[in-house]
């Protein structure tokens, strides 16, 4: 059989800075300047139920004694099991406990749930059971959903129930969460995920906000989890409102309204100009910060800016790059579309015409992206999940790459055609 004609171009290469990690713990609140921070924190159980709808086997002996599945992509990490800290107050120890009762629980709306999540995923707070993120939230699963919620404190997962209400699964929203305490030895198995929405219309899978090790990730995930599928129970938060996010920051306070044109553009060195970069890196735009945003203005917070405004519909002097009145309330709130994945960020590789293809450099050794956890769960659904002993993941490995050739020998391609990283004609072969 003749190989077709078609090419396989190497875009340049993305820069994938996960920023500054000096300014983790400089102070108890974010540092101007920096999403950053070195961060840490919860565990997560996979395989089981949901490997079958990925056509997944994973076999016993990949289960090694004192971990759980999911911690076989990051081996030797030197982590226990599913690790979790107990309850404890906001910043760390040296915060002020909040006695049980004397608070009623905050206030919040879905949007302004998903919002919290999304700054996590694109700092990509690092995981752990005993560091604290610069907003006073502990790095593992239970303080991720603690600061989503915007509790007073840090739960557990032997807690989180108490803020809660069941709920069914055909009831689940985004902002709701899957809970899986094991009371029998909550170190090993318990884990918490966000809910971000369906994926598809059979409800098989949907979109999780977690925080697992390496950092915290939003991935598609089969319904309800990768294992332990009977233990994971749905929750609605009690402080949760049907309305709109309206202009509250995180925990409930209010946002500061827009400050004035005058504090953004050329020559602008302000706090705002860091919050507004923070704002759209919740809202898609991280592709477009090297480095994670700062006080002084520049050309990336002006494509960024530019970007959400094209995203939702507006031209000319309206997506001029500078934020006005009505860019601030969109972002504040959490109202209006969302950048779309794949935009033109910096160093971002051409799509050479394939819808949703990012680029050959996406698939690399080293590389942790969604677009990778995207590549194998749309492998595991062609028939090629045999070679994921674990369900697909954002990290690169030899089951992805495995899993990348197979699918381009069916195609009868051979040599530097079937070298198991995908292209823009694999992509739209497999996506087709």
């Amino acid at each position: 059989m003749t190989a077709p004609v078609f090419e396989e171009f190497d875009p340049a290469s993305d820069c994938g800075c996960p920023g500054c990690v000096h300014w983790r713990r400089v102070s108890p609140r974010l540092s101007p300047g920096r999403l950053g921070g070195h961060p840490a924190a919860c565990a997560v159980v996979v395989v089981a139920a949901a490997s079958a709808a990925l056509g997944i086997t994973p076999p016993a002996a990949a289960h090694t004694a004192g971990h759980s599945p999911h911690r076989e992509a990051v081996p030797g990490d030197g982590e226990p099991a599913t690790p979790q800290g107990v309850k404890s107050p906001l910043h760390g120890p040296a915060g002020k406990p909040v006695e049980p009762g004397t608070e009623p629980i905050p206030a919040t709306t879905r949007t302004e749930i998903i919002n919290r999540a999304k700054i996590w995923v694109a700092a990509k707070v690092p995981y752990s059971m005993t560091d604290y993120w610069s907003d006073g939230y502990r790095q593992d699963c239970s303080g991720y959903v603690s600061m989503a919620w915007g509790l007073p404190g840090n739960e557990w997962t032997g807690s989180l129930d108490q803020f809660g209400v069941k709920i069914t699964k055909e009831e689940l929203q985004p902002g709701d969460i899957l809970l899986y305490h094991n009371p029998d030895n909550p170190q090993s198995g318990s884990h918490v995920v966000i809910f971000g929405g369906w994926t598809d219309h059979t409800h098989t899978y949907y979109t999780a906000y977690e925080q697992t090790p390496p950092h915290t990730r939003r991935q598609t995930t089969p319904y309800p989890y990768w294992s332990n599928a009977d233990a994971y129970v749905p929750y609605r938060y009690k402080g949760v409102s049907a309305g709109a996010a309206g202009a509250k920051a995180a925990g409930g306070k209010k946002q500061a309204p827009f400050p004035g044109a005058a504090y953004f553009g050329p020559g602008a060195d302000n706090k705002y100009v860091t919050r507004l970069g923070e704002l759209l890196i919740a809202r898609g735009a991280r592709s477009y910060y090297a480095q994670g945003p700062g006080p002084v203005w520049g050309e990336a917070d002006r494509r960024a800016t530019q970007a959400f405004q094209l995203a939702q519909g507006w031209t000319g002097a309206d997506a001029d790059g500078l934020p006005g009145p009505r860019t601030w309330e969109l972002l504040v709130t959490g109202k209006g579309e969302d950048i779309a994945p794949g935009g033109a960020g910096p160093g971002r590789p051409a799509s050479h015409g394939v819808p949703g293809y990012p680029g050959r450099n996406f698939f690399r050794p080293g590389a942790t992206n969604d677009y990778i956890t995207q590549l194998g769960v749309q492998l595991a659904k062609k028939g090629f999940g045999r070679f994921y002993a674990l369900g697909p993941g954002p990290h690169w490995g030899e089951a992805d790459r495995r899993a990348v050739e197979a699918f381009q020998r069916t195609q009868g391609w051979r040599g530097g055609a079937a070298d198991g990283y995908p292209g823009p004609e694999t992509w739209r072969r497999l996506f087709a």
